[in-house]
Order: C-alpha cells, then sequence, then structure tokens
C-alpha cells in the first residue's frame, strides 16, 4: 500500500511515517517545511530500505499534489499538514482558514479525482470549545463549537469531509474517511531517532524539559485556583506513539462510504502540578515556577472518553502513566536540547 502523510516532517505526521514504515508500507511525505524538519526525514530514510519519498510542496499546491498523487499510486492519505497555534489563529485567522482549511479543500478536491479510497483526517479536541461539564469527559457527540479559528479550521475541514463522502457515496468513486480529535500529544519516539520539535514552543511538557535543560528561566502556571484538586487545569495527554497506532488502527478498518470521528486520548486527566511533578520524578532536577494569572479560555478540566474507538476498533492507549510518557520526551530533549539542530 502507498499512504501520502502530508505534514510528514512535522512532530506527529514523523511518527506516523516511522510506524507505518515499520508496518511495511510505502510512504510518501508531502511538506513544505514551514514547521517541520528535513532532519526528521532524512532520520527516517536511515530506517525506511528505500519505501520512503520526500516531496517538498504545499497540499495547497493542485498541480504537486495531483502529480504525486498520480506518480505514487496513492492508495490512502493521512493528513497532519496545518497550522496549530491557538494564539496565532486569533491573531492572524485568515491565515489558519487559507492553511488549514482552503488548502485542504485543494487535497481532498484531487484525492477523490485520483480515486483515493482512505482519509484520516488529524482534527482536535479545540472543536468542541469549552465543553460543559455533562459532557467531562468528552465523547464524539459532544457538540462542536469551537472558541478560536484554529479549532473552527479544522471543523470546516470535517464538514468537507463528510459532505464529499456523502456525495462521493453515491458515484463511482466512494471513500471513507475518519476524523481523529486529538487531545494533548505528548512523549517522543522511544528509540530517540525523532521526536518533538516546535519553533515556538508551547506545549506543557516540552517547556518544563527546556526549563530542567537550563533554557528557559522558569515555568509559569495560568492559574492556580481552578475547581480542581490542586487548582491547576486538568488535561488529557496521550502518547505520540498511541496515537499513531490508533491511525493505523483506523486505516486498516475503513470502507468506501464509511464517515467516523473518535476521540484520541487515554480517558484521564492529569494536573498542571503533576506534569510538574511527573518532570521532576523522571528528570531528578527541580526548577523555578511562577505564578500567572489565567488565560482566557482555558476550562478546568478536557479529557477523553475514548469508549467509541475501543468498542468499535478494540483500541486503547497502551501508556497512560504520566511518568512513562514524560520518560521518552525526557530521552529525546537530554540528546537534543536544541531539537534537531543540537
Amino acid at each position: 500500500m502507498a499512504v501520502l502523510v502530508t505534514g510528514g516532517a512535522g512532530y506527529i505526521g514523523s511518527h506516523a511515517v516511522k510506524r507505518l514504515l515499520a508496518e511495511g508500507e510505502t510512504v510518501v511525505v508531502l511538506d513544505n517545511l514551514s514547521v517541520g524538519h528535513m532532519e526528521a526525514i532524512e532520520a527516517l530514510q536511515t530506517v525506511a530500505d528505500g519505501r520512503l519519498t520526500f516531496v517538498k510542496a504545499d497540499i495547497g499546491d493542485r498541480e504537486r499534489v495531483r502529480s504525486v498523487l498520480g506518480d505514487h499510486g496513492v492508495d490512502a492519505i493521512m493528513h497532519f499538514a496545518a497550522l496549530a497555534q491557538v494564539g496565532e489563529s486569533v491573531q492572524r485567522p485568515l491565515l489558519y482558514y487559507r492553511n488549514n482549511a482552503a488548502s485542504a479543500l485543494t487535497l481532498i478536491e484531487e484525492a477523490l479525482e485520483a480515486g483515493v479510497g482512505r482519509i484520516i483526517f488529524s482534527s482536535t479536541c479545540a472543536t468542541y470549545g469549552e465543553p460543559a461539564e455533562e459532557f467531562i469527559p468528552i465523547p464524539e457527540h459532544c457538540p462542536q463549537r469551537p472558541i478560536n479559528p484554529y479549532g473552527m479550521s479544522k471543523l470546516h475541514v470535517e464538514h468537507m469531509l463528510r459532505d464529499a463522502c456523502a456525495a462521493a457515496a453515491q458515484g463511482e468513486k466512494p471513500f471513507g474517511f475518519a476524523a481523529l480529535r486529538y487531545f494533548n500529544v505528548a512523549g517522543s519516539d522511544p528509540d530517540g531517532l525523532i521526536g518533538e520539535d516546535h519553533d515556538p514552543e508551547t506545549h506543557i511538557i516540552p517547556v518544563v524539559l527546556q526549563t530542567v535543560l537550563g533554557l528557559r528561566e522558569a515555568v509559569t502556571v495560568f492559574g492556580e485556583d481552578y475547581p480542581t484538586p490542586d487548582g491547576t487545569c486538568v488535561r488529557d495527554y496521550i502518547h505520540v506513539e498511541d496515537l499513531v497506532d490508533a491511525h493505523v488502527a483506523v486505516m486498516r478498518s475503513l470502507r468506501p462510504g464509511d464517515a467516523r470521528a473518535y476521540n484520541l486520548g487515554i480517558g484521564k486527566g492529569y494536573s498542571v502540578m503533576e506534569v510538574l511533578d511527573s518532570v521532576r520524578r523522571v528528570t531528578g532536577v527541580d526548577f523555578e515556577v511562577r505564578k500567572g494569572d489565567r488565560r482566557p479560555g482555558d476550562p478546568p478540566r478536557l479529557f477523553a472518553n475514548p469508549a467509541k474507538i475501543r468498542e468499535e476498533l478494540g483500541w486503547t492507549a497502551a501508556t497512560t502513566d504520566l511518568d512513562a510518557i514524560v520518560a521518552t520526551a525526557w530521552n529525546w530533549f537530554n540528546e537534543h536540547p536544541n531539537g534537531y539542530k543540537s
């Protein structure tokens, strides 16, 4: 099988490429390298046995997308390519609608024309906005009411895929798709071949590890008066290896006409303070913690109800212990304190 991985030079995409290669698939990566890393592709080539092709291009480049799909006989697409900074999306909303939604429309159109049978879309729990307490843990039927352009841009793509799938089911080229709504993705490849490298870095575990390494002065905790056991926000942290394992399971199961949505998480949450304590245990290093004000739009608790994918596909996260997740992230950051440029 030939699988196109858009955004395959990025954090999650590169881990998906590694898993697909391990599964024996042929992989084509399409990435414009605006946030991805060529060093990740070079590392993956060492384990690809000639089954990895890289194409530097934007998913909105219709001619390049068309030629890639045709030249490589793509059977399935894992679509990760997107901008994903919530704050930036508020400041530059049209950039997010163009990059995440309009460009995805081009990809979907060309995929349907080429007869691609399966599309697995990297969506987000941000499509749920701020769920009411009755929807915690969050199921897939929770109302989708994004509160920022990032979440809205992802929801637009879900709607495009659903409508296109319904229309295609009446024609000669039906396809199946799944929207996988992520919670907080964390950790790194246990082999240390690839890892997490964002600029700027906003994810809490990398931020704390960078503080441990002396790359930041302190960690700021935004709000300590939430209605949670220790007053800090609670979030669901899923290991990136479990996340890509779910992608493969979904890809294998999709059939023409399927229109699915799954929440990907571990089904429980850890507080900010629990994350800080975990990093101290794993690294053996203490660090400065500063108090900050609450950030607008930060709900007290957000974690997934992953029952649907468990019941339908038998998938559950293998790594649910926070220390185990942090340990793989620490393995990467300790060896690559400056990311791929280390």
